[in-house]
């Protein structure tokens, strides 16, 4: 990874200090960053987890008025080594959300850490006090102080790799503390089902924020209980992902932990390798160790509201697995690389799924990194080719085509849509994952609809899909025992050598 330009840190609190200083004065009667709601009435929420994802979020809780910021913990205190998908658009993002079109002027790449995420948060709020300073954001580097030290907080957002999520979790429910997370809630079975279980023990509202409100699913059963299709037998899905760089076997360099970065503390229950930036950032997602690979970043969107509107709560009984593979030249001779420590490029995962309450069991098919299945004759027939993305229902007499998510769903060829006639949708796809679905769950306390105990078929089915991938063949799962049932040898995968302090039971 090729180093970025950095500013030093003492210059960027400088310039901060500066910019808030000159910040337009409002009247005092409205409360810091909230409007006219009273802090009493107010959602108190620490951000945990200041990178890309982390400050591209938060501008939709700054500017609700419903939310305080309280506190934001990272273990990277500040840099601007990160990669997004644009270089300017977290910059741009932060500007528009602070009125500042001056924001990070002068300074090369893209910025994260937990000074960057106190200072946003500080400056937004300082916009609305007649001073035009606010210094009421908390900031961390460790999640546990944080969680020991900071009252009144209400609810923790986990922006973190996705190796820590389930200890994070289960920190704040063992308070009482509401917690959101982005997916997987675990990128281990056992580490899943320990936290569905704490929330299930404790009663906390947990959301997992991958849920969206899908009724484009609904409409696809409808057509299914209709014999639109006939019996079903398969459910493909497939994504373009990885769009980040992987690899095929760990790095051999050593370089120097980055000043300001707590290794140890981002292995957190990984047990101690050395620093590699290949493994931080936005990168981690590949791994085995730290990541969940393409099905776990994007298949909890398309699949947790399609086992909600399916009514899918039985998880699969097989897996079986297939990933790309690489060579390498060893002195003249190209040879195989047998890959153990990251996600291939590609994929196609099958699992096997029982009879559910209203369906026949059937196959769940998975691919990507640019594979997808052939196009059926019935998309030949209107002379189409699969899309890029997309899902796809087969049954015994015929076909459903969607988007990823299940969008724009139609009966294929199109001549048997003529039956049902044309269908439409609201696309407002921002409402769907905006952050005020969890807002009246954590107020009134009652579980969301992306509750994580509404989430163990989808978490228990990724989950396995990575453990097919690593066992290199078809393994059989007791979903009750939480067991491979036909290797012992796999069950290793279920879950991970910890770190001493750091167990998971």
């Amino acid at each position: 990874m090729k180093a970025r330009p950095r500013l030093k840190r003492r210059q960027f609190i400088k310039s901060a200090a500066a910019t808030t200083a000159t910040i337009s004065i409002v009247p005092s009667h409205v409360i810091a960053g909230t409007g006219h709601i009273p802090p009493s009435d107010q959602i108190n929420i620490a951000n945990i987890g200041c990178g890309t994802q982390g400050l591209r979020e938060m501008g939709s809780m700054l500017t609700n008025e419903r939310i305080r910021v309280t506190a934001v913990c990272d273990v990277n205190r500040y840099s601007t080594d990160y990669i997004d998908w644009s270089l300017h658009g977290i910059r741009n993002n932060i500007r528009k959300v602070l009125g500042d079109e001056s924001w990070w002027d002068g300074v090369e790449g893209i910025p994260g850490g937990r000074d960057v995420g106190k200072a946003y948060v500080e400056q937004y709020y300082g916009k609305n006090k007649a001073s035009g300073n606010y210094k009421g954001c908390a900031s961390y580097e460790d999640f546990r102080e944080l969680l020991a030290q900071e009252e009144g907080i209400d609810v923790i957002k986990i922006m973190t790799p996705d190796h820590t999520h389930a200890s994070i979790a289960m920190a704040a429910m063992d308070k009482g503390i509401s917690v959101l997370t982005h997916k997987p809630i675990a990128n281990r079975m056992a580490e899943g089902r320990a936290t569905i279980n704490k929330a299930k023990e404790t009663g906390v509202v947990t959301h997992l924020l991958a849920w969206s409100d899908r009724p484009e699913y609904q409409q696809v059963l409808a057509w299914i209980k209709d014999g639109a299709i006939g019996k079903l037998k398969e459910i493909h899905n497939w994504s373009y992902r990885p769009v980040w760089e992987q690899w095929t076997q760990r790095p051999t360099e050593t370089p120097s932990i980055p000043e300001g970065f707590n290794w140890s503390l981002w292995l957190g229950p990984v047990p101690d390798i050395p620093y590699h930036p290949n493994y931080t950032h936005n990168v981690f997602r590949g791994w085995y160790d730290f990541g969940g690979g393409s099905i776990a970043d994007m298949g909890h969107y398309s699949l947790f509201p399609l086992f909600e509107a399916f009514g899918i709560d039985r998880p699969p009984v097989s897996a079986r697995a297939f990933g790309t593979t690489t060579r390498e030249a060893v002195d003249h001779v190209y040879k195989w690389v047998k890959n153990e420590a990251a996600f291939p490029q590609s994929c196609l995962i099958r699992l096997k799924f029982p009879e559910q309450k209203a369906l026949p069991a059937f196959d769940l098919l998975w691919y990507d990194g640019g594979m997808k299945p052939f196009p059926p004759e019935e998309l030949e027939v209107d002379g189409r080719d699969t899309p890029n993305e997309g899902m796809m229902f087969v049954g015994d007499k015929g076909k459903i085509l969607a988007g990823f998510r299940g969008e724009n769903p139609v009966i294929i060829p199109k001549s048997k849509m003529e039956k049902y006639g044309s269908v439409s949708f609201d696309d407002d796809s921002a409402a769907r994952f905006r952050d005020e679905n969890w807002l009246e769950y954590v107020a009134e306390k009652k579980q969301s609809p992306g509750s994580f105990i509404r989430a163990q078929t989808v978490t228990e089915a990724i989950n396995l899909a990575a453990v097919a991938l690593r066992a290199g063949k078809t393994v059989h799962y007791d979903s009750k025992s939480m067991k491979i049932t036909n290797d012992e040898e796999a069950n290793k995968y279920l879950t991970r050598s910890y770190r001493p302090g750091w167990e998971i039971s």
